[in-house]
Parts: C-alpha cells; structure tokens; sequence
C-alpha cells in the first residue's frame, strides 16, 4: 500500500478537522459582525463548511456535478485524464447500465429510457409509465460514460434508484400523477420539446435554489433575468479553467448551501436522502464484493447529493438501509432521440441555455487544451485521439491532505476576473445576426449591426460585466432588431439561439432501434427514402407497376393506425373493406417521430402484434362500447386480415350491446355494421355467425329501448333516426334469422314523443310501416303550417324529416316539399334564424342525406330559369280539382295496356271483377277509385317521364 492510501485508510492531517480552520473563523467573525446573534448564521456557515470538509475527507473521492454544465464537464475530463479511476459509480438509474453501449450509434443528445406499458403495483392511471435520463456530449456523466466504456479494465457502476423505485417512492410521497402536468392553464410545448413527452426526468446534479426567496434574491443582485442565465455568469465562467481542488470544494460549497436553505417540505428531503442511502448502500456493497481499494474509484453524483448528512455517507456510513424489492411491472429499455430543447423544457431552464453551454464547452475545450472523452464510432462527432498513458507520478493517488486543502478561502476573497472583450467575437455575432434577420424577412442593414455591437457593451457594463454574455448579446439584438412585429416565424430571440448553436436533436441510429423499429425501416425500405431523416418525405406508391409496394402500403396503413398524426399521412388513396389499392401518396416523418417508433418498439416484435394487442385492449376494457368494439373488429379485418381476431372481437360486440342501456352510439353501430355486411356478403360464401347474432340481438335490444329513446331528452334525433334505420335495414335478415315482427309492432304502439323532430320521425317511420299514408302527413304538415301558435317550431319538425332520410330514404320527395313550402310559407322572423341550425344539421348528422336531397331535388324542379316561371310544383298538381280525372284517365291507359298487373294487384288487394271486352274500364276504374294514391303516383311517374 502507498503512502497516500495509508494517509486515507490510518488517518491524515485533514481528518483532524484543521484543514477549513482559518476559513470556520473568519465565516464565524461575519455571522458575529452581521447577524442579531451568532448561532443562526454561524451555524448555517459553519456547517456548510462541515459539510465541504466532509466530503473531502472522504476515502472515496466524490466528484460534484451539475447537469449539463461545460465547467462540470471540463473538469470532469481533465479529472479522468489526470486519476484514471478502476471503477466509475455514476449517480443514473441502475437498470439503464445495458443500454449504455448503444450510446456510440447515436448521434447526441439522446434519452437513456426506461418503460413500461402494463403497470402492476402502481395506480392504472399513471400508465404508461417512462423515466429519461438525456444526455449530451457538454455534460459530465457523457465524459465518465465514455472513459468507463472506451478504457479497458474500467468498470461503470450505475448506483442510483432503479426506474422502478422512481414510481414506487413517488406512489409513496402521495405525488401528482406522472402523465398529469403541473399546470393545466400552461401553452402546449413544441414539437423538439416534446420529444420526451410525459416522461419523469432524471438528471445528475438538480443544482438550484429551492428557496424562491434565494434565488429571487441572487437574480436581482446578480442583474440577471433567469437561474439559467445567473449559474452562466457566476459559476461557468469562474470556474470554466479553475484548478479540481477548486471546482471540487465550490461545487461542494454551493451544492451545500442550496441544501441548507431548501424549505423543509418531508417528502422531498425523504426522496433526496432515499437516494444517497441507496447509492452508499451500492457502492460498498460493490466494494465489498470486488475487493476494490476505494481510493482507485471516482463517485460522480449531484453536488446536492454530494454534500449529504446522511448516516449511510461514505464508505465507512452505517449499513441500515434497506433497498426494497422492485415492483412487478415489467420495464422495457431503450434509447430515444432527445433535444436541447427538449432538456429545457422538461428540467425548467431559459429556452437556449443548453444550446449555449453546448457553445461554451467548445470554447473551453479551446482554451483549456483539453482533450475530451468520445465513444469510439459516436455519431456527429469527430473522432478523438487515444489518450496518453499517465506518467509515474500522475498514476499515484493523491494524499488526502494535498486534495483537502483549503481552496474555498481563496477563491472567495479574490476579485472577479475581469475577461477582456473579446471584439472580434462580439463583431461576428452582431454581423451574423443581422445577416439571419435578414432571410427571415426584417429590414435590418449595417447600422443595426453597429447598434446590437454597442448595446451589447453597454448593457454589460450597466450590468457589471466587463464582457457581454451571450444573454447581454441576445438582449441588444432584440432591443436593435426586432421592432413592432415579426415578420416571420421566427423572432430574433429564436435567431440568437439558432446563431449559437440551435436546437441540437438528437437520433437513435439504426443498430441501437428495438427489434420492431429496425423491422419497419427494412419493410419500407423498397420505397427509397432516407426513413430516419428528420422532416417530411413524399411517397409514391404505384402497386400496380410495383406490386411489391403493396406490402410497404400494409406497413404504412398500420403505422398511421398506432403512431402520432403526421407519422405516415395519406395524401391520395384510401382503405377500405373489399377493396385493394392501385396507387397511393404519403407524406411520411418517422425520423421525426422516431421516439413514438422506439416506444412502439416495446410493446411488441412487430407491428402486427401491437396493433392486434391494442385491438383487444380495446375491445376487452371498461370504457369500451359496441361502436368502439365495432371500429376494433372492422381495423382487424381491414389491416390484419385475421378472420380469428375478428370473430373474436365479434362476439366481444355482441356481449357489450347486451349490457348497453343507452342509444349513444347507435348511429356509428348503424354505419359499421352495414359495412361488415356488405363486405361478408361479397367476399364470403355465408355470414360469420357472430354478425347473424348481432342482427338477432339488435333488432330485439332496439326495439325495447325505442318507445324510452323517442321520450328521454338525452337521445338525440340522430341516435333515434339511427335506431329506426338499424331496425329498418336489418328487418328482412333478423326475420329470417327467427325475430318477431310484433316487437317493432309493439314498440310502435308504445312510443308517444312530444318533442316536434321526434314526433316527425315517428310520423315519417309510420309511413314506412304503412300505419300512415302520404296523404294523411301532407295534411299534418299543412295543418301545422296554418297554426300560427305551432309555426315557431316548424323548423323543429324539419330537422326531424330530414333525420327521417336515414331510416326512410324514400321520403326523399317528400322532404323536398317540406323545405320549400317551408320557404314558401314561413315568415321570415322564422325562417332565418332556422337556416344555421339547417346547414349545421346537413353538414353533422346528414352528409349521406345531402345527394339524396339534391338528387331529387334535381328532379322535381325544372333544369332552366326560363320555365320556372310556369312551373307548378307537383304536389301542388296533385292536390288541384282537375288533376284527379286527369289521374285516372293515364292510370286507365296503363291498366289496359298491362292488364297481367292490374289482374296481380286486384287479387292482391281482394277485387274479384272480371274484365269485361278487351278494355278493363270497369275494374280499372273500381281499383282507381278504391285508390286514388296509387293513381297520383302513376301520375307523377309518368309526368316525370
């Protein structure tokens, strides 16, 4: 054994608490001369320098961070270059160690991430549930991840809670659902800040105050607008080329301080020291078992965590704390495509602050001469050189008393450093600037130039900078630059952070994609195009020419089914059941939604299996409903084309319609089971035995719910109108199948509406019936209009007949004729204010009605302006004096000529006169008279002939 580990195992000067002595006394002289009394300052003071002493005393040297700081970051490197540690604990979630290799096929910044879909052990509405952990190559935990994975002989060890633990003691605290955000007023986020969704965040080193008093106060004194902005000017900059016994012992410092003075809420401060028990509980276990001397090792944690009090701290801290057992979720691993944007958005830092570190660790990088850790193969970066072995006496662990020395007494006497202006940078931002304002559309010129170079100073010495910030910078550009509105989409403070460096994003390369991912991009890539690109990519598909397409068309159809809209959007072609597609175009984004891709990925091995499992999931959970359990079997058959699957999601529908009591969904039921029908009636030899049952259930479950369905305000029109059209439609097949005609009888006799739109489609389903005649509604319409006291709500009875055209198609004429005697008759205090309501109708609950109406419009009304004038609308014709005779006479003429039809229908109606001679006058005239309707309507045919 060294010397340097005997000093650390046998004791050492530092460990007889003189080191910090000369700094304890002057603290406690400030708290004396400041404060009321010296025991509440002086013990904040002092404490924090215990803690400073502590952690610097301790065997295993303990390496403070911050998260994604390029200070952090610098002396990360130089530290790993300088010790070259055996065994690396890094403060990130134990069960994300596997995916860490697959960091160097990524271009960063990515997402370590952990999920789970199906929860067990946690509340239902959390799921799914998902931890990130993001990384960039300007972050501290990326230099340990490299040195540990790139040197031989070095081990990394995760030692912070498992993503499992992250939810369990969140369950614990009584927290806020992970998926529920803190503020539901809040703007939605943007496209690359959502890129994380609604993951829980999990970061090294959450280094701000947790006072809001605290860190109001340094941001007023400080002359800053944000922490982000503060941490760059008064911890970046001092200690971006500073010594490691100096940034250790500041970090330690500060992390100690925002410690002190966090509020005392009991479930974070349980969380916090939760987790340093758990990571000291690793880490001598894990000494224990290797053998390791702790001085070839290197903690990378927090610096809140680094200066902790717990009893388990250190390697030598009590064995008390017991790591309980995961849950019984099943936890699915991964890497997603992250973004700086992303990182500020989920962690609450200034938008552009990360993509501004990203620029300063490249000029520390310059100025320091130092040589940063990179993955060998690590996408988007250069390749680094092997780095030197150390010599003899850089190999030697350092003694404690050499890395306990007193660094912090120094550092807070000296002056800040005043860097001289760098003119020559200043210079190219301000020329820069205006160059991007102009191609996004402001009239900015050289003078602008020179202003933003000249605020920029000045707002920098009225801030008691010596040098302008990249902040101060941003500031001048806005005041200079962007004056009453932006002319494009973008406005300056965008630009400013795009000059410095812009939203990075980040991609999974293809051998780090899950096993699903990967089997998408190899069925697609018959189509030709750059699939992880980000952006959207134009797809034609011309199966007929390239019949091997039409696979690529399954995928894609599918995709647009499971992904986030936008994914894969069809922008010609369609799908439907029965048909087979011949030509197709997409607008595909898969490398912009790659992390819905990679999430999908975990669900399953393919497509297929997730889409069939979603199905089920569907089908089979509490909220579903008989349309809902209907869509699941109609996606079944139309993209999986599994007749299993869909008789099985089949009878799921008929045992959910049983236990409906509600006609909520009836007009979606409506519609998608005539389309099944119609698809089993052409492509199979007979119907599934699941749909005769559902016809047979229907037809029984809507005739019990008609007569309450046409009384209860609940049900709409368009719900009843629908019910009457299943009943309608389905009646031939369910009175094959065995149904009782009495049951619709019944239900009939039963319904008694008082509502004018259900009272119209009960009249207009009594014709249907035969229970009422045209004539007979005609009067009813009329009789309505001539009622002064009913003609307010004649348009109430409109609405209800032309819901009536889904039940009844037929009445199509007769809907014609109650529109226009509508326009013809009713006041105009009446009729406008109808006409909205009209057209919202039309548009909602009868676009399949539309043509139809038009349709027949189109036939009764004349085809010229000029003969609208002595046009007569036909039931205006039926209704004169003269058109009866006229009736009879062609009814006569058409009798005679087809005397086999009259003989049908006179024995079908029980008129047993024989023709007399060849013409059938007599018995042609008793069925006229018998029935004058039937003449009218041979009229009109005739007419319209």
């Amino acid at each position: 054994m060294s010397a340097g580990q005997e000093s650390r195992v046998h004791g050492s000067p530092a460990q007889d608490g003189t080191t910090f002595e000369a700094l304890r006394t002057q603290l406690q002289e400030a708290a004396t001369a400041f404060a009321d009394g010296p025991d509440a300052l002086e013990g904040i003071l002092l404490g924090i320098v215990d803690d400073v002493d502590r952690a610097v005393r301790e065997p295993l040297e303990v390496f403070p961070v911050c998260h994604h700081s390029p200070a952090s970051a610098v002396a990360m490197a130089r530290r790993l270059r300088e010790k070259q540690p055996k065994v690396v604990y890094l403060e990130l979630c134990e069960d994300m160690a596997p995916l860490l290799t697959e960091l160097r096929n990524c271009r960063l910044p990515v997402a370590v991430q952990a999920f789970a879909s199906e929860v067990d052990g946690f509340p239902a509405e959390w799921a799914p549930l998902s931890v990130v952990a993001p990384i960039t190559e300007a972050s501290a935990e990326y230099q340990a991840i490299a040195y540990a994975l790139d040197t031989p002989g070095v081990e990394l060890v995760l030692v912070d809670r498992s993503s499992d633990h992250v939810f369990q003691w969140q369950a614990d605290d009584g927290a806020q659902s992970p998926g529920e955000p803190a503020d539901p007023d809040a703007p939605p986020a943007e496209e690359e800040a959502a890129l994380h969704g609604d993951a829980v965040g999990v970061e090294i080193g959450d280094l701000r105050p947790r006072f809001a008093e605290l860190e109001e106060h340094l941001l007023h004194h400080g002359r800053v607008r944000h922490w982000s902005e503060w941490w760059h000017q008064y911890v970046e900059l001092p200690l971006g080329d500073s010594d490691h016994d100096t940034y250790r012992q500041v970090m330690l410092l500060i992390g100690s301080l925002f410690r002190r003075l966090a509020p005392g809420d009991p479930a974070r401060v349980r969380v916090d020291e939760d987790r340093e028990r758990h990571m000291w509980t690793r880490m001598r276990r894990h000494l224990a078992a290797s053998g390791t001397d702790p001085a070839e090792c290197l903690y990378v944690c927090g610096a809140f965590h680094a200066a902790s009090r717990v009893a388990e701290f250190g390697v030598h801290g009590a064995d008390t704390f017991e790591i309980s057992p995961p849950s019984a979720s099943t936890w699915q691993y991964g890497l997603i495509p992250s973004s700086h944007a992303a990182i500020e958005a989920q962690f609450g830092l200034a938008a552009g602050s990360v993509s501004i570190a990203a620029t300063q660790w490249a000029k520390n990088l310059k100025r320091t001469r130092i040589r940063p850790f990179r993955l060998d193969g690590q996408a988007g970066t250069k390749k680094a050189a092997k780095p030197r072995k150390a010599v003899a006496a850089a190999a030697a662990p350092d003694s404690p008393s050499d890395r306990a020395a007193d660094m912090l007494s120094g550092f807070l006497r000296r002056p800040p450093v005043l860097d001289p202006l760098d003119e020559a940078e200043l210079l190219g931002w301000s020329v820069e600037i205006v160059r991007a304002a102009r191609r996004s559309g402001y009239l900015a010129s050289t003078a602008d130039a020179i202003a933003v170079f000249e605020t920029s100073i000045l707002l920098a010495g009225m801030r008691d900078r010596a040098k302008p910030t990249p902040y101060d910078f941003q500031d001048a550009a806005i005041t200079c630059i962007e004056k009453d509105s932006v002319p494009g989409r973008r406005d300056v403070r965008r630009l400013v952070e795009i000059m410095m460096g812009g939203d990075r994003i980040g991609r999974v390369g293809y051998d780090a994609l899950p096993p699903l991912a990967r089997d998408v991009h190899d069925r697609l890539a018959p189509i030709g195009l750059k699939l992880q690109q980000r952006g959207v990519q134009r797809a034609l598909l011309d199966m007929a020419s390239r019949p091997e397409l039409e696979k690529c068309s399954d995928v894609l159809w599918m995709l647009r089914h499971l992904m986030p809209p936008g994914t894969a959007r069809p922008i010609m072609g369609e799908r439907r059941l029965g048909e087979r597609p011949i030509q197709e175009s997409w607008d595909l984004a898969l490398g912009t939604h790659q992390r819905a891709l990679i999430e999908l990925g975990y669900e399953g091995v393919s497509i297929e299996q997730v889409l069939e499992q979603r199905l089920r999931r569907t089908a089979y959970g509490p909220q579903a409903t008989t349309a809902t359990v209907l869509q699941a079997v109609e996606d079944a058959t139309l993209h999986l084309r599994s007749r299993r699957l869909a008789d099985e999601l089949g009878t799921r529908a008929l045992e959910v319609l049983a236990t409906e009591r509600s006609v909520d969904g009836a007009p979606e039921v409506l519609q998608r089971v005539r389309r099944l029908l119609a698809h089993y009636r052409t492509s199979e030899p007979a119907l599934p035995a699941w749909i005769e049952s559902f016809v047979k259930t229907g037809y029984a479950h809507y005739c019990t719910l008609l007569p309450t369905a046409f009384t209860d305000e609940d049900a709409t029109v368009r719900q009843v109108g629908a019910m009457l059209g299943f009943l309608f439609s389905m009646e031939s097949l369910a009175l094959s199948l065995g149904c009782d005609r009495t049951q619709l009888e019944l239900a009939f006799a039963q319904s008694h509406p008082q509502e004018p739109a259900k009272l119209a489609l009960l009249w207009a389903a009594e014709v249907h019936l035969g229970r009422l005649s045209r004539t007979e509604l005609r009067a009813r319409c009329d009789e309505l209009l001539g009622n002064p006291l009913v003609v307010p709500a004649y348009p109430r009875y409109l609405s209800g007949f032309l819901h009536a055209l889904e039940p009844v198609p037929q009445l199509a004429d007769f809907v014609v004729e109650a529109v226009s005697n509508a326009f013809a008759r009713l006041p105009d205090p009446v009729l406008l204010p109808w006409l909205p309501t009209l057209i919202t109708t039309l548009r909602s609950g009868g676009a399949e009605s539309v043509p139809l109406l038009i349709r027949e419009a189109g036939r009764i009304f004349p085809g010229r302006l000029t003969a609208l004038d002595a046009w007569v609308p036909p039931w205006l014709e039926q209704t004169s004096p003269a058109a009866l005779p006229r009736a009879r006479g062609r009814a006569a003429a058409l009798l005679t000529a087809h005397p086999q039809t009259c003989d049908a229908v006179a024995a079908l109606l029980g008129c047993d006169a024989a023709w007399s001679g060849p013409a059938p006058a007599p018995s042609g005239a008793a069925l006229i008279a018998r029935h004058p309707d039937t003449a009218r309507a041979l009229e009109a045919l005739l007419a319209a002939r």
